[in-house]
């Protein structure tokens, strides 16, 4: 099971964070499989043109639900790692703040894209992935995360517009 597979890293990266490490399903070729395949489901019949995934867990997962779901992938990095013209926003983490960047020319209008991320906490990366998205004219059709951290209820700050699917709720 998914769940029972994760790590839980104490003051991970700072005192009072409890980490949640994905790495032990990432080695498990079955429990990859799984999490792709619960990841990929609510997703299959929308129309996902690309998945954009966030800077650096967001990558893994994300690349492989593009492929599962025959889209390209859009990576979303952390500011002044991306080599051409970006669009950039500022958003709030749980403990602290940070810039996200997306290529201007990542997708356009028509394209339909599904955001995805490891984790979601506070929601305040989510959110500035899907502005990062609407900013380059393209269409978001919802967010997947591995991890749903349910406590902080990030997903209120999404709001109820678009689906929020997780594999994992702690």
């Amino acid at each position: 099971m998914l769940a029972d597979a994760l790590r839980t890293v104490i003051d991970f990266p700072k005192p009072g964070i409890q980490f949640k490490d994905i790495t032990p399903i990432l080695r498990d070729a079955r429990l990859l499989r799984e999490a792709v395949d619960v990841l990929a489901a609510p997703f299959r019949a929308v129309g996902v043109t690309h998945v954009a995934g966030m800077e650096a867990r967001g990558f893994m997962l994300g690349a492989a639900l593009a492929l599962e779901l025959g889209a390209g992938f859009i990576p979303i990095r952390k500011w002044g790692k991306l080599p051409w013209n970006t669009h950039s926003e500022t958003y709030a983490l749980e403990y602290g703040t940070d810039h996200l960047e997306i290529h201007q020319d990542a997708a356009g209008p028509g394209d339909r894209v599904l955001i995805h991320d490891d984790v979601i906490a506070t929601g305040g990366t989510a959110r500035a992935a899907r502005a990062l998205v609407e900013r380059t004219g393209a269409t978001p059709v919802g967010f997947s995360f591995l991890i749903e951290l349910g406590f902080l209820d990030g997903r209120a700050l999404l709001g109820d517009a678009l689906p929020i699917e997780h594999a994992i709720l702690v």
